[in-house]
């Protein structure tokens, strides 16, 4: 999500592959108010590489897409600039990434993964949990939902946002996302899948979005995970891990009991 050419004016959202992994990043979107979304993970390579976001759903638990390589990463909770010193920032070191069993790099499916922290968060203002849904809804086409990240803002632009940037996307059926004006179902959208974008383009999840919670009506409900390697595009809206039952029952037995 970050500066654009006048020709665009509004944003695309591009996945790149990074590390062999696809990463998304927001395009056609704004800035948010810093720390107004403090549930926001941001994961880095030691170096202050951007690798993937992610959300806080427990005080020393992080969810994110398990396409992202998070090895000798770390995460940063509270943050609105990835490089500026900011106070409210808590930085911490993974001690297990638990992917969902049976993830399948090639068919996209099962892209979900576990970020155990070494140590709790401190609940602030900047930094708290999202809530995980009560249901396992699946959210009807043409829902509006939102995604957030500190990805690529331009198709054309390989620059990562150095703030925190959102852009509000609509549900696209399965069916249209499957059909041979777009994925042409490779890779097939599943029902363990949200497609969303713009029926003319301009707003995605682009490289360095991948992770990132989508909400839907202020409910997390799914998870960025892939899209065609140019963000934004009408025949490549972005791909998300939707939240099913499954999904859910599996990410509150791995965390239950560790207070």
């Amino acid at each position: 999500m970050r500066a654009f050419l006048t020709l665009f004016t509004s944003a695309a959202v591009i996945l790149l592959v990074i590390d062999g992994g696809l990463c998304v990043d927001i395009v056609g979107g704004s800035e948010v108010a810093p720390h107004s979304r403090p549930f926001m993970a941001l994961i880095q390579r030691a170096n202050g590489k951007l690798i993937c976001g992610g959300a806080l759903i427990k005080k020393n638990w992080v969810l994110t897409a398990a396409h992202c390589n998070v090895e000798g990463g770390k995460v940063i909770l509270g943050a609105h600039s990835q490089k500026a010193r900011e106070k409210e920032k808590q930085v911490f070191e993974i001690a297990r990434q638990i992917p969902y069993p049976g993830y399948n790099c090639r068919s996209k499916e099962k892209d979900i993964m576990l970020l155990q922290l070494d140590k709790r968060a401190i609940i602030t203002k900047a930094v708290k949990i999202i809530p995980l849904p009560t249901s396992a809804d699946d959210p009807k086409p043409g829902t509006t939902c939102s995604i957030a990240g500190w990805g690529q803002t331009h198709k054309y632009l390989k620059n990562y946002s150095d703030t925190l940037r959102e852009v509000n996307i609509t549900v696209i059926s399965r069916q249209i996302c499957n059909d041979n004006k777009h994925y042409n179902k490779k890779p097939v959208i599943t029902e363990d899948m949200i497609c969303a974008g713009d029926k003319s383009g301009g707003k995605d999840s682009c490289s360095g979005d991948s992770g990132g919670p989508l909400r839907c009506n202020n409910v997390m409900r799914g998870i960025t995970a892939f899209g065609k390697s140019n963000c934004a595009t009408p025949d490549g809206p972005g791909v998300y891990t939707r939240l099913t039952k499954q999904y859910l029952q599996w990410i509150r037995t791995t965390i239950q009991g560790d207070e």
